[in-house]
């Protein structure tokens, strides 16, 4: 009689799984590798979890955290997000500050690495690592590209993709001074041809409230496709701070220095806040 194969221990699975360049599993494939039940497997990968040797950023889904990220208490956001959102299935993009961070526009490091979904869903906190959930309208026209990690592939909005949303989630993007200080920097590298293209997958008060960005951050060329984009389908003026009131009639220019309302007519856009770049 044969003598019984030794059970594999999970630790060993884990770093089998990395010795061949692979950093994350599913708990049912742990269960089928060591060849236990449902319930075993989960005490055993927070047996392993509390040494800091795996996380789970996702219900059934786990990291394996090199030596290097074990102060982290998890892989950086990069290394798992291209995996997780594949294994749920669901097309996304980091965008935002994560993605002028990627395009040499860090003024300062993003506290959470920023995602867009089609559909809400709820923040992740990994160890020390934060990763927040954003909802796009029309994410699959949106334009984006591929970048490669340590640990795969992942996709992230075109320079110009991120200009637009910066000014679409200015609040999450840190405000108005904020978005203009990542716009001075993330200029450089935006298409203006490319970036009037983006604009279709946007809303139109975006294409205004970045043209004048642009324009205020001393790079007008950059903008000027869009601005005859801009020309040819805005009807109305819109708030250069977004969610706040508008005047409900243009503004009388002999009240504009007390109301501290000022109309834009290229972009069509009442500025209703002062800009300043820390650049």
């Amino acid at each position: 009689m044969k003598p019984e194969k030794p059970r594999l221990k999970a630790r060993q699975y884990a770093e089998d799984l990395a010795a061949t360049g692979r950093y994350h599993f599913l708990a049912k494939e742990a269960q089928k590798a060591l060849g236990i039940s449902a319930a075993a497997v989960k005490v055993t990968l927070s047996r392993l979890a509390k040494r800091s040797v795996i996380a789970s950023p996702a219900r059934g889904f786990y990291v394996i955290v090199p030596p290097e990220y074990r102060s982290l208490g998890c892989l950086p956001a990069d290394q798992f997000i291209p995996a997780l959102m594949k294994h749920l299935n669901l097309p996304y993009y980091a965008g935002l500050l994560t993605a002028a961070q990627y395009h040499g526009a860090a003024h300062q490091r993003p506290q959470q690495f920023q995602v867009f979904l089609e559909k809400r869903r709820l923040p992740i906190a990994c160890g020390r690592v934060r990763v927040a959930f954003l909802i796009r309208k029309r994410l699959r026209e949106v334009p984006v590209q591929s970048l490669n990690t340590p640990r795969g592939t992942l996709v992230v909005s075109t320079p110009e993709t991120t200009a637009l949303d910066l000014v679409g989630y200015q609040h999450q993007a840190g405000g108005l001074n904020q978005v203009a200080t990542v716009l001075s920097e993330l200029a450089e590298k935006i298409d203006p041809a490319k970036l009037a293209a983006a604009a279709a997958a946007a809303p139109l008060p975006w294409a205004q409230r970045l043209g004048y960005l642009l324009e205020r951050v001393g790079a007008p060329e950059k903008a000027a496709p869009l601005k005859q984009y801009v020309r040819a389908r805005a009807r109305e003026s819109a708030p250069l701070l977004a969610n706040a009131p508008k005047p409900s009639k243009p503004p009388d220019p002999r009240r504009a220095r007390r109301d501290k309302v000022v109309r834009d007519e290229g972009w069509k856009l009442y500025v209703n806040a002062e800009v300043q770049s820390e650049l």
